[in-house]
């Protein structure tokens, strides 16, 4: 049984949530977002909450309906609140700036490093070492911030590099004489 899939989402004064069907619709002040659920989840929208059960004991029934349940929360929080990654750049040199939406970078290469927002995405950067994804999909702030870490992700030696905020990066002994 799912204990995540049995908590009822609460849909709070501002947001509207439109069933079609298995289609869920959310909008809210930040904006619009919309998910179909799976065929084996059932859905109830009674008294601003939503309330989630699966229509059989089928093992995919099972694993769909925590993960339904969690991904409309996500979109409820979202189109309120939103969606905030921090990365930071370490290194001599490596710095950061926008030009016009794009993200143009510094990161060590003979060539600058441009990135265009995706739809949704904003990039904000407040020092020239820190970079501030945001967006109401966190799945998409997620993989655009995974991606901009890629680039340049921190070695082991000098700890150089593309790092989330607050991350640990395990530093190696270098070579002896």
């Amino acid at each position: 049984m799912s204990r995540i899939g049995k908590k009822a989402v609460s849909i709070p004064a501002g947001v509207n949530l439109t069933l079609d069907g298995q289609t869920v619709t959310v909008t809210g002040p930040k904006g619009t977002l919309s998910w179909t659920v799976a065929e084996e989840i059932e859905l109830k929208n009674e008294g601003g909450e939503l309330t989630f059960s699966p229509r059989d004991e089928s093992k995919r029934a099972k694993s769909m309906w925590g993960l339904s349940r969690t991904l409309i929360a996500n979109m409820v929080h979202g189109v309120t609140v939103g969606y905030e990654q921090t990365l930071e750049l370490v290194g001599v040199g490596y710095r950061a700036a926008l030009k016009g939406d794009a993200l143009a970078m510094q990161l060590g290469f003979s060539h600058e490093v441009d990135i265009p927002p995706p739809a949704g995405i904003s990039f904000a950067v407040p020092k020239q070492t820190e970079i501030k994804i945001s967006g109401i999909d966190k799945q998409v702030v997620g993989e655009i911030a995974a991606v901009i870490r890629r680039i340049r992700p921190p070695e082991p030696y000098k700890g150089k590099g593309v790092r989330y905020l607050g991350e640990k990066v395990r530093r190696k002994e270098g070579k002896k004489k």
